[in-house]
Order: structure tokens, then C-alpha cells, then sequence
């Protein structure tokens, strides 16, 4: 019968997006509408603005749950609907953005596309609560364990994912040798910026960039294999 039918159904769509009947908002049965989309899209980016402040202000060892809720104007609870604890909490937003931040399009060279993602890396490390952010968290992770497995499994790795593909465009493009030590290149890559705006807490310049950009691309395109031949050798 119908009833039965609709008791079958295990989604319904909140604004385009399919979702567990009842989830996110906890009523079993109860099909959200487009107000109570929103207004849960609201408190979910309230949160979210609440825990980077948070974090920026006091470093993840002393962060709280309960900091972030009063910050965002809600309930623990709403905090626990979404994230079911610290850690999760703390993961889930700081890949959201970190990976995204390193999102680098097909310039057509490989040039272009070292450039481009130096230009991304630059205004995410630039923001202010990045600058303070960062350095915490490597930190952190030095003495927590757990919180440092699961950085390198949701941060880390994806972010290294994504620069490999920028050079491995390039060798199908035949810009570079097919034995390029792709790992080396992405140390290139992302060291010096790193090293410059996190560590030294110094400015980077458009001309800086550039300057970067032509010597990564320079130094990757020597052959992995090849001799060396230093001066006086």
C-alpha cells in the first residue's frame, strides 16, 4: 500500500542534495524543507567560521567544543549533529579547506601551472588565520599521534595527490623526462612558499612567484638519472 511504500523510501532531497530521511535534522520521518535547509547551512557556517577563530586564537590543544559553540551562537548539540567530536570536528574542516586551496586548472604548461598553484598557495598561507593556524597544527602533531595519522591520511596525502597530478601533465604533455622523480619535484614545489610565509613570517611578491615558478620548473627538468658535474670536480 502506499504507506508501506513511503515507509520504504530512505531519502528525501533537501535542495538538490539527497540526504538520510531525518538526518540532519534528527526528526525521523520528516522531510526538511527549503527554509530549514538554509537555516541549517547557516548554523553549519557559523560553526564553521567559529572553529577556525578558535583555533587561530588558542591552538587545537586547548580548543573546546564548548568555545566553538558559545562563538557560533548555538548549542553543543548543534556542534555534535555534525561532528562527533574534536578531532572530527577538526579534520573534516581543515581538509575541506586545505586540499581545496590547491586546486590548480590545466594552463596548457607546465610553467603556467606551477605558477598558478604558487598564486593559490600564496593567498591561502597569506590569510591571517592560516599563518597561525599551520604552524600549530604541525606542531600539535608532533605530540599527538592520533591527530597526525589522520592530517597525513586526510590532508597530506590528498593535497600530495593533487600536486603530483601537475607534474605528471606534464610528462604526457612531453614537457618533462617520463623518469622525473615526481616526489622530489613536489618538495620543490611547495617547500620554498611554505618555508618563506609560515617559518621566516616573511612577505612574498608577485615577482618573487614568478621567480619561483621559473626555477622549479627549471630544476624538475633536469633528467632524475642524469650526471651532475660540479665546478672543480
Amino acid at each position: 500500500c502506499l504507506g508501506d511504500g513511503l515507509k520504504a523510501v530512505r531519502h528525501v532531497s533537501i535542495i538538490g542534495r539527497v540526504v538520510p530521511r531525518g538526518r540532519p535534522s534528527g526528526r525521523p520521518g520528516v522531510i526538511i524543507d527549503r527554509h530549514e535547509a538554509v537555516k541549517m547551512n547557516d548554523v553549519t557556517d557559523a560553526i564553521e567560521s567559529a572553529f577556525f577563530a578558535e583555533l587561530a586564537r588558542v591552538g587545537y590543544g586547548r580548543l573546546s567544543i564548548d568555545a566553538v559553540a558559545k562563538r557560533a551562537g548555538v548549542g553543543k548539540a548543534a556542534v555534535y549533529r555534525r561532528w562527533r567530536s574534536k578531532l572530527d570536528l577538526t579534520i573534516a574542516l581543515v581538509a575541506k579547506f586545505a586540499v581545496a586551496a590547491i586546486d590548480v586548472p590545466d594552463t596548457g604548461t607546465l610553467l603556467g601551472d606551477v605558477r598558478q598553484y604558487l598564486d593559490n598557495g600564496l593567498a591561502a598561507l597569506s590569510h591571517p588565520l592560516a599563518r597561525k593556524i599551520i604552524p600549530d597544527m604541525l606542531a600539535e602533531a608532533t605530540r599527538n599521534q592520533e591527530l597526525a595519522a589522520v592530517l597525513g591520511q586526510s590532508v597530506a596525502e590528498p593535497r600530495r595527490a593533487k600536486a603530483a597530478e601537475l607534474f605528471e601533465r606534464a610528462i604526457r604533455r612531453g614537457e618533462l623526462p617520463a623518469d622525473t622523480d615526481v616526489d622530489l619535484a613536489m618538495d620543490l614545489l611547495a617547500g620554498p612558499l611554505y618555508w618563506r610565509l609560515a617559518v621566516m613570517q616573511a612577505e612574498v611578491s608577485t615577482e618573487y612567484c614568478d621567480r619561483l615558478a621559473t626555477a622549479v620548473v627549471t630544476a624538475v627538468a633536469v633528467p632524475s638519472r642524469g650526471e651532475v658535474s660540479y665546478p672543480g670536480s
